[in-house]
């Protein structure tokens, strides 16, 4: 009985907070039907949101971070980051694979993660996009994934800073109140 009223009360909960403060629809780009060289090029990293801090800690490091993606193939991309730690810059490379059948990215070396991407209009910016990293449980007893974070990536060196609020507010919406965003202070790694 108390289940019942308990499980009532959370359902009129999120009605009432759908009613007063929406989230954002986010809308999930489904990998396999992109053409992958609009994507090729610059793209500066914004911020990283999860439900847990340990998902986006790593981030908190770096005092700027630049991507450039490679199309090799329109079943390939290779991701070049460079990142600003202190006065060190740091340069890593990731390879991505398009499969038939799935809407995600395969991480090379780490089939397990699920890399999607998700609109730049969730943060109401059309040169931007949103790239989530999932991984599933440690455990088969876990009911909650090892990692699920959202990545806010730019076109642009410099934005709107009321966009970056947008994709907090709106993240935070959906659970995710775990934020980091990079502090710009010094010149990029290029």
């Amino acid at each position: 009985m108390f289940n019942d009223i308990w499980l009532y009360f959370l359902y009129f909960h999120a009605f009432i907070q759908q009613i007063f403060a929406p989230c954002k629809n986010r809308e999930q780009l489904a990998v396999n039907s992109l053409d992958l060289h609009e994507f090729a090029g610059k793209w500066f990293f914004k911020a990283a949101v999860s439900t847990r801090d340990s998902d986006i800690i790593r981030f908190k490091m770096f005092d700027n971070i630049v991507f450039t993606l490679e199309d090799r193939s329109n079943t390939t991309l290779v991701m070049t980051g460079n990142m600003r730690m202190g006065d060190d810059c740091i340069k890593q490379n990731w390879t991505y694979h398009v499969q038939p059948g799935r809407d995600d990215l395969v991480l090379e070396g780490r089939p397990q993660r699920r890399n999607l991407l998700w609109s730049g209009m969730w943060a109401n910016c059309r040169d931007c996009i949103v790239f989530q990293e999932l991984e599933p449980p440690l455990k088969e007893t876990d009911s909650e994934d090892s990692l699920n974070r959202f990545l806010l990536y730019s076109r642009q060196k410099d934005v709107d800073s009321e966009m970056l609020t947008m994709f907090l507010r709106d993240s935070a919406c959906n659970g995710l109140t775990a934020n980091v965003t990079l502090l710009h202070e010094k010149e990029f790694c290029i």
